[in-house]
């Protein structure tokens, strides 16, 4: 059984390439002593991209999973050849463009997620983070579809002031303390070697989360709510949809 992978992805969001060593090969996955693939969860879907290796051979990602153990296996639907056998090198590239995008929309719920527990004791029910649009689900008593400028406009202000985000870990015990880091009542979040990851946005918020997100709130684009329903009598899905931020587009029109 392989060791655990190191994640690369939670010190740094923007890594998208990295020099890995094969430490396991099962069916048609792969597992290395390291990944810059993050494997899902928290409602972020698992990236994708290539794996290469030094005789010319590629192969598609289609997803990352990582098992009980804290290994990640990197899925290839194309199969693999026998010629794979561990201790060979690859180069793992994660698909960079859908990574960004999952990680604006990871970073702008946390801004809402934030603003509806402080402003309108609204819980986390569920989330599906996507490229093109996302959709959150709350517990929220009262809700009105009337509520829904107001938190246009409180997010996209938070985007605007160009916050700092930053990670840092807690040990388990440590977390227990700091119920404020919680922002579900039924999910609890990943505990790895025995520390929580906290992502910070700074002078506003912070959450234990295992994604990725953007350098700056700034980075994230304009924020908007497209369509609302119910799901149950106090719970609320709320769809939102980003547009890119000036920077981006300014690189996408170059």
């Amino acid at each position: 059984m392989p060791f655990p992978t190191t994640r690369l992805y939670l010190e740094d969001s923007h890594l998208f390439e990295t020099e890995a060593t094969i430490t396991g090969v099962r069916d048609n996955a792969l597992a290395f002593d390291r990944t810059c693939f993050h494997p899902g969860g928290g409602g972020q879907p698992s990236d994708q991209g290539l794996i290469g290796l030094p005789s010319g051979l590629i192969f598609e990602v289609a997803s990352a999973e990582a098992d009980a153990s804290g290994v990640i296996w990197h899925v290839c639907p194309a199969g693999l050849s026998e010629a794979i056998f561990c201790s060979q090198t690859a180069t793992l590239t994660v698909n960079a463009e859908r990574r960004l995008a999952l990680t604006r929309y990871h970073t702008v719920l946390h801004v809402l997620n934030t603003i509806a527990l402080r402003d309108y004791k609204a819980w986390i029910t569920g989330a599906q983070i996507g490229t093109d649009y996302s959709r959150i689900d709350f517990k929220w008593d009262g809700f009105s579809a009337a509520a829904c400028p107001e938190l246009e406009a409180k997010v996209n202000a938070v985007l605007d002031a160009g916050h700092t985000l930053k990670a840092f870990y807690l040990n388990e015990n440590e977390f227990q303390r700091r119920t404020d880091l919680l922002r579900t009542l039924d999910v609890s979040p990943p505990v790895i070697d025995g520390r929580v990851r906290v992502v910070a946005i700074d002078g506003f918020d912070e959450q234990a989360c295992g994604g990725t997100h953007v350098h700056s709130t700034a980075d994230v684009g304009r924020f908007s709510i497209t369509k609302t329903e119910n799901k149950g009598k106090s719970n609320k899905r709320l769809y939102v949809r980003l547009e890119p931020p000036a920077i981006l587009e300014s690189k996408t029109n170059a």
